[in-house]
């Protein structure tokens, strides 16, 4: 029994020294002589690598970049014709490729040259007159200096204006040296023209490779609609500036309409004491409300409103003019335009689906030059909220209203205008201007509805001019 247990002992002792010596061994395989593993080494090369391509990948897509930027489709076109002369001349022996091939290398070479250059410029845009009517000349300069210490080579110089563009050549400048130029902008049209940025271009005269560079800030020119000079009288129909009396009675107030007894409740101030002493009874006095003119002009954007292009720009010269004449002589005045259907909801007890909610929007009255700054850049629109639902608008959202002009077109039906001149309250005098290009002007009254058509816009001081003598 001990003799086994030894015999034993003796094995387990050999099974522990031979797994020692085989760790021992392995060790001796990993380890190498510096005291550092391989498997370690054989990581830091593999993650120096992986660090490698993605700097690599970083600087070759930035290089890429670089390079879309300035090589125009016709240069890329270039490129590729030139491999594949290459690939098939050699390929193939065709000394034609080859030299067509190389032809091609020595243009792109060329092409690249161009590029070569610094850009130590002073740009400058000015435009005079940020503000012209329609068919005046609207001059814009452009300005460049050399602000740097070397000679600097000429350059192209492109001015986007709307939807055209301006080039200019600009020579090479010396130290301090500058070139100026002059452009017009056409403006035969009402609108908001951005003017700009002015952008330096290098390119070869091929145009393989183009570089641009964008120096001063865009400007926008406001064409404003040709306007009519409207005698003050004729505008809303209102000649005392101060208010005219209306049918609503107060106890306080300009103008006097009676004297009544005295009722509990009644300001002291009222009672009109003579008349007391004759009756031997409290009398007060009564005035007529005197309102404010309030003139409001609304316009409609709506494309189905207007036939053709002449009627709506007539139409937006007609709501200007009115504009203009209330600003200059300090009536209160609102300049309303369509504006686009938005999508609302309504909280209802049984229904909460959104409904398409009609909307209306104001134009800056503050001064003349806002009023024609908003007026130049509304377009017509098929989204756009016909004259009936604009009427309905203005007359909610407007308070006090004295006289409101309703602006259209011939496609509008004389009942859209009367549904559209029902929404005002009682005692608003409402005028609709229809505008049909070269037809007699026209004055006709639809119960208080006044119907003005005109095919001029100097028709509008005469129409106005019957309708207020009318």
């Amino acid at each position: 029994m001990t003799e086994h247990s030894s015999v034993h002992r003796s094995s387990t002792q050999h099974s522990s020294t031979q797994n020692s010596s085989t760790q021992h061994s392995m060790m001796r395989r990993v380890t190498g002589p510096g005291g550092g593993t391989r498997d370690g080494r054989l990581a830091d090369l593999l993650d120096g690598l992986v660090d490698r391509s993605r700097s690599l990948r970083r600087h070759g897509g930035r290089v890429a970049a670089t390079i879309g930027a300035v090589v125009t489709p016709l240069g890329w076109s270039l490129a590729l014709a030139v491999a594949l002369a290459f690939l098939a001349g050699y390929a193939f022996g065709w000394a034609e490729l080859v030299a067509i091939g190389w032809t091609g290398a020595v243009l792109l070479l060329a092409a690249g040259g161009y590029l070569i250059g610094r850009d130590a410029y002073r740009v400058t845009l000015v435009m005079p007159v940020t503000r012209v009517v329609a068919g005046e000349r609207a001059p814009g300069l452009v300005g460049v200096t050399n602000s740097g210490r070397r000679h600097l080579s000429g350059v192209s110089i492109e001015v986007p204006v709307g939807e055209g563009l301006a080039t200019f050549v600009m020579p090479g400048l010396t130290r301090g040296a500058a070139f100026e130029d002059v452009f017009l902008v056409p403006t035969t049209r009402r609108g908001i023209i951005a003017v700009g940025p002015v952008r330096t271009v290098r390119s070869d005269p091929i145009g393989l490779v183009r570089k641009e560079r964008v120096w001063a800030e865009p400007l926008d020119l406001f064409v404003h609609p040709r306007t009519l000079s409207i005698p003050s009288m004729s505008t809303g129909f209102i000649r005392d500036l101060e208010g005219h009396p209306t049918r609503n009675l107060t106890t306080d107030d300009v103008s006097f309409h009676a004297l009544r007894e005295y009722v509990a409740g009644d300001e002291r101030r009222s009672i009109h004491w003579k008349s007391t002493a004759k009756t031997g009874t409290f009398m007060v006095r009564q005035f007529e409300e005197s309102r404010r003119s309030h003139l409001m002009v609304a316009l409609s954007l709506f494309e189905g409103d207007f036939a053709s292009d002449d009627e709506f720009e007539m139409a937006v010269s007609v709501a200007g003019s009115l504009g203009i004449r209330a600003i200059r002589d300090g009536r209160t005045v609102s300049v309303v335009v369509s504006g686009r259907a938005q999508a609302g909801s309504q909280a209802g007890r049984r229904s909460r689906a959104p409904r398409r909610m009609p909307a209306a929007r104001p134009l800056s009255t503050i001064s003349r030059a806002r009023l024609l700054d908003g007026l130049s850049g509304v377009e017509r629109a098929d989204t756009a909220l016909p004259l009936p639902g604009l009427a309905t608008v203005a007359a909610e959202s407007v308070a006090g209203i004295s006289v409101a002009f309703l602006i259209c077109g011939t496609p509008t039906t004389l009942a859209q205008l009367r549904a559209a001149s029902t929404q005002f309250p009682s005692g608003v005098e409402v005028v609709a201007v229809v505008c049909d290009p070269e037809a007699p002007p026209t004055l006709r009254r639809v119960a208080e509805l006044s119907v003005l058509t005109i095919g001029f816009l100097e028709d509008l001081q005469k129409s106005l001019a019957r309708s207020a003598a009318a």
